[in-house]
């Protein structure tokens, strides 16, 4: 089983330069790659504003999704459609990867939608969300519960952090030394210290480094 995500811009048509913003999200996934080189299908662009990414495991598609979420740049926001079940293309002589169909899509389309609707309601701060398709649900729904739990609260820390923050918790979850971060911000170790612990970075790295991943340092 295998997991699908589907990533959607937040506010596409209000980007004063749609093109610019697509140019930084795709350098964001490339570093997010090199970093963490766990998706089975890289994340690509689809139609619309959507992007769509496969991942072995649930716990590489929360690992890579959070530090995309981290690599991105005040301004620009996707949300995030997290599908359990198989996947599949159809043939199609207007794409030479086909068109995506199967149980994990349809189950990442809900995800994303259900995003939506946490946003319009009590949880304006949601990004992300965890779907299993009917077909794999009686084995998965306890996975769900605690991703689902884990997200929003991850969710809500991430989407408070200002930009810098966010630069130095990605590079906490690589293992990063609060002194090499302090003199690639070009600011003192006590600074990174006291954002870091005064933005919550450190149950989000502490979550990331359960998930048991394995980051390529400096890729």
């Amino acid at each position: 089983m295998v997991i699908a995500v589907t990533a959607d811009i937040i506010g596409s048509r209000q980007l004063a330069d749609r093109e610019g913003a697509q140019a930084v999200f795709d350098r964001a996934i490339a570093r997010v790659e090199r970093d963490l080189p766990v998706e089975l299908q890289g994340m690509r662009p689809t139609v619309g504003d959507e992007q769509q990414a496969v991942y072995p495991t649930l716990e590489a598609a929360l690992g890579a999704l959070l530090l995309l979420r981290l690599a991105l740049p005040d301004g620009i926001e996707f949300r995030y459609g997290i599908g359990i079940g198989e996947v599949g293309t159809i043939a199609s002589e207007a794409s030479e990867r086909g068109i995506p169909e199967g149980p994990g899509w349809w189950a990442a389309r809900a995800a994303i939608e259900q995003v939506q609707v946490l946003q319009k309601r009590a949880v304006p701060s949601a990004r992300s969300w965890v779907v299993a398709h009917e077909s794999t649900a009686r084995d998965t729904a306890e996975a769900v519960r605690w991703a689902n739990a884990s997200l929003l609260a991850r969710d809500e820390i991430v989407g408070a952090m200002s930009e810098r923050v966010r630069r130095l918790t990605y590079g906490r979850c690589l293992s990063v030394t609060q002194r090499e971060l302090a003199a690639d911000e070009g600011i003192t170790q006590s600074a990174v210290s006291q954002a870091l612990a005064g933005s919550g970075a450190a149950a989000v790295v502490e979550g990331f480094r359960l998930l048991g991943l394995t980051p390529v340092r400096g890729g």
